[in-house]
């Protein structure tokens, strides 16, 4: 039987070495962190109410916490994707805030983002406006970093983590789709279930007149970084869809940032439980990397490196958790001055 702790303890080695996990072979031992508070908390707007849970790491911090909204898939909860990412952990070891969000089953019976209603992708209506406040409530009430907000999901909650990054760029500095799907590909549950399987397209007939009033579809125009992971083996959201998200984002880059060429890295390895996997980079001119893009061979509709106690996980894969984290860190959303790193106080 594999053993999840040594991928992850190679996960962390390597995240602390500011590499990826890739890149390194020797194996950290784990440390064992003194958990901080975990509180629930509802936010309501004119779009309805929701239920989120908050991760605050122990001790005072000598700077705003950075925050990692993450958003789980279908019929999870706030605590099944906290116990399956082990993200609170990685909260206690780098110090920044997590906010889980959580559907509700009126909202969706499957308990799904409802990253596919046209209500649900626009600013300041549905679900992105109930995540956008949530997120400003824990800014106000815990003092997090309004420059280095990201959102992350799983499967439908990385759809709508796109769906939020196009619709918010001014706050999130970052998305993390695993997973996922594309921006605006779909405008209602059949065209939802045809992407899907890979065969997002267009709408004839009586919902071609609900697809005119989505936004425009299947394109993006804020360049906003991301990473992406996704197992060629998922027969649920199928990979074409996270090549997708690779190439909206790529698109927008090169239209917002006017650079035409981001430089593509590639890099291939196996973890230590046998999970084969490919990466690409995609980096600015001043070496920034704006996308990276995770291929994992053989996986199926999981969180890679996820723990045993988590509903969809793959504990043989590449921590997701480790990388996302190790992406999202070396991002701010506020432009630094005189070349300088940006902190708080600038």
């Amino acid at each position: 039987m594999k053993n999840p702790v040594n991928a992850r303890a190679a996960s962390l080695a390597a995240f602390e070495a500011a590499k990826p996990a890739c890149d390194r072979v020797t194996v950290a031992t784990e440390v064992q962190h003194r958990p901080g508070s975990f509180e629930s908390y509802k936010f309501s707007n004119d779009a309805g109410s929701r239920i989120y849970k908050v991760y605050v790491p122990r001790g005072e911090p000598d700077r705003p916490h950075p925050m990692m909204v993450m958003l789980h898939g279908c019929s999870q909860s706030a605590d099944d994707f906290a116990a399956e990412t082990q993200m609170n952990r990685f909260a206690d070891e780098y110090g920044f805030i997590v906010v889980y969000p959580q559907q509700a089953a009126g909202a969706n019976a499957a308990k799904c983002w409802n990253w596919f209603n046209p209500q649900d992708q626009l600013r300041g209506a549905g679900e992105p406006s109930l995540i956008a406040g949530i997120v400003g409530e824990v800014v106000q009430r815990n003092g997090a970093d309004p420059c280095r907000i990201f959102v992350a999901g799983l499967s439908a909650g990385a759809a709508m983590a796109v769906v939020l990054g196009e619709t918010y760029p001014e706050l999130f500095a970052g998305v993390g789709a695993h997973s996922g799907l594309p921006y605006a590909i779909a405008h209602d549950i059949p065209s939802a279930m045809a992407a899907t399987r890979g065969r997002g397209g267009g709408a004839t007939g009586l919902n071609a007149s609900r697809a005119a009033s989505a936004p425009s579809h299947r394109t993006i125009s804020h360049a906003v970084p991301v990473i992406v992971f996704h197992g060629d083996r998922d027969h649920t959201v199928q990979p074409a869809n996270g090549a997708y998200i690779v190439q909206q984002a790529h698109d927008a880059h090169v239209v917002q940032a006017g650079d035409p060429g981001l430089r593509i890295k590639k890099l291939s390895g196996v973890t230590a439980g046998g999970q084969r996997f490919s990466r690409a980079v995609h980096a600015d001119s001043r070496g920034q990397a704006r996308i990276e893009s995770w291929t994992l061979h053989g996986a199926g509709h999981a969180w890679s490196g996820g723990h045993t106690n988590g509903s969809y996980k793959d504990a043989a894969g590449p921590d997701a958790s480790a990388e996302m984290v190790r992406f999202f860190l070396a991002l701010s959303r506020c432009r630094p001055k005189s070349g300088k790193r940006n902190s708080p106080q600038q």
